[in-house]
């Protein structure tokens, strides 16, 4: 007889959550930066938002979120969500090596979120077993009640944090462009970071409440919102130049984003040692990157 699945063998509703309403809804910072920028000309802060934002969150978010404690690893994430995101992370890459990006382009990325929601859709309502749906059916009546309540909760959240990382990210530049620093390196590390706010709070507090598919979708889906849907966004409104923002950065992007895999094979499990790992990688990419 076939031994049952673990809980990190199934593709649980709150996996589908982090990849969608969590993941898409904390990256609305990202977005309105990138085409912000994008429709003023800033096409190092544009760009560099999006490569420094996915760098922070896995580099960063991730390695501060398993010190806090080792996260477990939904299978689904293993075998679909995380291959998609380096694919991703290696296609963008590609298309930027001629510094540019076109609105053909632009619309193969867009393309491409459009096909990874629906596929998140279709795994997300396919046939679950007995014993999760008899859970689900409980606890129905109790969703049913209070959704209106749920939604309102998600909407005043992500509006603070919104607005939070706003007031963060236009007080950083200030700051920043008083030091001389060029448009991209303010767009690699402030920008990206002040506009990750919202994913680094909703992954260390679903970790702490050991909401691990969360904590870990939650980066995994914002990373592929990033390329994909802002990305195509504000290249669609206006093509893009890279601006500083070099073949060196989407190396270390791709490279971290390749990294997470064998990271969290083990076990299926993102360690502490794993989290420490991507800290001083960081580390050492901003020591690189920032000018002395």
């Amino acid at each position: 007889m076939a031994a049952p699945a673990s809980p990190c063998d199934l593709a649980s509703p709150r996996l589908s959550s982090g990849f969608t309403v969590v993941a898409f809804g904390t990256s609305a910072p990202e977005l309105v930066v990138s085409i912000k920028a994008s429709l003023v000309g800033q096409n190092g802060i544009a760009v560099g938002n999006v490569v420094g934002s996915n760098i922070f969150n896995i580099a960063a978010i991730l390695g501060i979120t398993a010190l806090i404690r080792p996260l477990a690893v939904n299978r689904q994430l293993l075998r679909l969500d995380t291959p998609i995101m380096i694919g991703v992370t290696l296609l963008c890459s590609v298309l930027l090596l001629n510094r540019t990006l076109s609105r053909p382009e632009a619309v193969l990325l867009l393309l491409g979120i459009i096909a990874y929601v629906t596929l998140s859709v279709i795994i997300a309502r396919r046939p679950k077993s007995i014993s999760t749906e008899k859970a689900q059916n409980r606890a129905e009546p109790l969703k049913l009640r209070f959704v209106v309540w749920d939604v309102l909760f998600i909407a005043v959240g992500l509006a603070f944090l919104v607005y939070g990382a706003h007031l963060f990210v236009e007080g950083s530049l200030q700051v920043a462009r008083k030091l001389g620093v060029s448009e991209a390196v303010i767009g690699l590390t402030i920008v990206a970071a002040g506009t990750s706010l919202p994913e680094l709070v909703t992954s260390v507090v679903a970790s702490l409440r050991k909401k691990h598919d969360i904590a870990v979708g939650n980066i995994i889906g914002s990373n592929i919102f990033n390329l994909l849907a802002i990305l195509g966004t504000a290249g669609l409104i206006h093509p893009l130049s890279t601006g500083g923002v070099t073949t060196a950065d989407f190396t270390v992007m791709s490279g971290f984003a390749i990294l997470l895999l064998p990271l969290m094979l083990p076990r299926h499990t993102l360690s502490r040692w794993a989290g420490a790992l991507l800290l001083l990688l960081y580390a050492a990419y901003l020591t690189h990157l920032w000018p002395s």
